[in-house]
């Protein structure tokens, strides 16, 4: 497999290039336009919503713990690893370019979470099934029903060999080991265990275990990051006088950095704030689909507070340490890079705090696409597949550990990006009826506001 490499590489870098990245930032914007900027204005609502929804409607899980399911998911190593990847490539200027992806892509991942609600159907077992897969179909037509394999069968593969599995088992024992001296295989033999117990019982054991670990993980890692930007509370606005100006003109060689344009800064940013976040790739709603909701309207306000929290203040949070602590221009990169910032203040104890925060980040990200991937074969083959599905998943995770394929990870990035493909084509093609959907619910609010009065 190895041999394919140089191939892998060449179509990973094409795909994850100016084609796509135009593709995902262009729906974002076009979506802004027809919803009249809805990130900005309804953002309050959409928080309000996160505690407040009123949970009543056909579904398995409330509001709250479908978002948690998707935050499990988004919440990864990227925030950590991927903030330090980008800001090392492509400068500090990167971080710039995440915020406009985040922007933009909360428009995104608000139309997701309605289109989900608005086709989801249920299963041999009268559970929901939702997501990209339903919308595509039900949506579009049966004539896009090769579509909608398209994206779950992608969904399926990111899950066993992308995203879900291999990138977070390692990140989990490596840190593990690196900072507290724990065999690699004690460590995994015990995520094995604790990842069985989890997704044998489904979507329900799934959402209460994220919704008890996603706030807490939240709260713990802003509070660190926080510590280091109070220490650096001078040094703010020439931080972020330095990322605006990056962005723009490019970032000199300083130490071990070697220096970056615009465009460095730009695509970098982006594409891992797309990642990050993973508005546009379509995983988001298949959670969504589950929530307990009248209005599909409102659980895609409630989704957009997803890509909020994600890059807006988790990477945002990332970024600024790494500029403030000046671990950016330093010689390390990736968590090693986020380890050198968290030092600085928290000094011994700074590889043990990025250590906790990584492994919780990446062990519920293995529980949000063990659920996605699920849902993506319940689609292909029919509730029969469940069992097996969730056999080979954990057989993975126990595998993962010692599996360091760069062709995998090539591959998988691949996938990744195909499966956003076919999701942001039905997404600008259903961008009317998201619309109307959107018209519709702010009118009965309005009504609702008018009658209390």
């Amino acid at each position: 497999m190895e041999s394919f490499l140089p191939m892998l590489n060449a179509i990973d870098s094409f795909l994850w290039g100016v084609p796509l990245i135009t593709l995902l930032v262009g729906t974002g914007i076009l979506l802004t336009v027809r919803l009249s900027l809805i990130q900005v204005v309804h953002l309050p609502r959409a928080l309000g919503l996160i505690l407040k929804a009123k949970n009543r409607g056909a579904g398995d899980i409330s509001s709250f713990k479908a978002l948690c399911v998707a935050l499990a998911a988004t919440i990864g190593t990227g925030n950590i690893v991927g903030v330090a990847t980008a800001v090392k490539v492509g400068g500090p200027g990167a971080i710039f370019w995440m915020w406009m992806a985040a922007f933009f892509g909360m428009a995104t991942k608000y139309a997701e979470g309605l289109l989900a609600v608005k086709y989801r159907t249920t299963d041999e077992r009268g559970e929901i099934a939702g997501g990209p897969m339903y919308y595509i179909r039900r949506g579009m037509g049966e004539k896009y029903r090769p579509m909608a394999g398209f994206f779950a069968a992608a969904a399926v593969l990111v899950a066993f060999f992308g995203i879900g599995t291999f990138p977070q088992v390692n990140a989990i024992v490596d840190s593990v080991e690196l900072s507290f001296g724990v065999p690699r295989i004690v460590t995994d033999l015990a995520l094995t265990a604790l990842i069985a117990a989890i997704t044998i019982g489904g979507l329900r054991s799934i959402a209460e275990v994220a919704s008890r670990i996603i706030p807490f993980m939240a709260v713990l890692y802003i509070v660190i990051c926080a510590g280091i930007i109070l220490m650096h509370i001078g040094e703010i606005p020439a931080a972020i006088a330095l990322i605006l100006d990056s962005a723009f003109t490019g970032t000199a060689a300083a130490g071990g950095f070697a220096g970056s344009t615009v465009m460095m800064a730009m695509q970098n940013g982006i594409a891992r704030g797309v990642f990050s976040n993973e508005s546009g790739l379509g995983s988001a709603p298949i959670a969504a689909a589950a929530a307990k909701t009248k209005e599909p309207a409102e659980q895609g306000l409630i989704s957009m507070t997803g890509t909020f929290i994600d890059t807006i203040i988790i990477c945002s949070m990332t970024g600024l340490v790494l500029v403030l602590t000046g671990a950016w221009h330093g010689d390390t990169a990736g968590a090693a890079m986020t380890g050198a910032a968290f030092s600085s203040l928290y000094s011994s104890i700074g590889g043990a705090l990025l250590t906790i925060s990584l492994a919780l980040f990446a062990f519920t990200t293995i529980l949000g696409w063990n659920y996605y991937g699920e849902r993506a074969v319940l689609y292909l083959a029919g509730v029969r597949a469940i069992l097996p599905y969730r056999l080979v998943f954990i057989a993975l995770i126990a595998c993962g550990a010692f599996l360091k394929l760069e062709a995998i990870w090539v591959l998988a990035d691949i996938v990744n990006g195909l499966m956003a493909i076919p999701n942001l084509i039905a997404l600008i093609a259903l961008s009317g009826i998201v619309v109307h959907e959107t018209r519709h619910y702010l009118e009965k609010v309005r009504r609702g506001a008018r009658m209390r009065k």
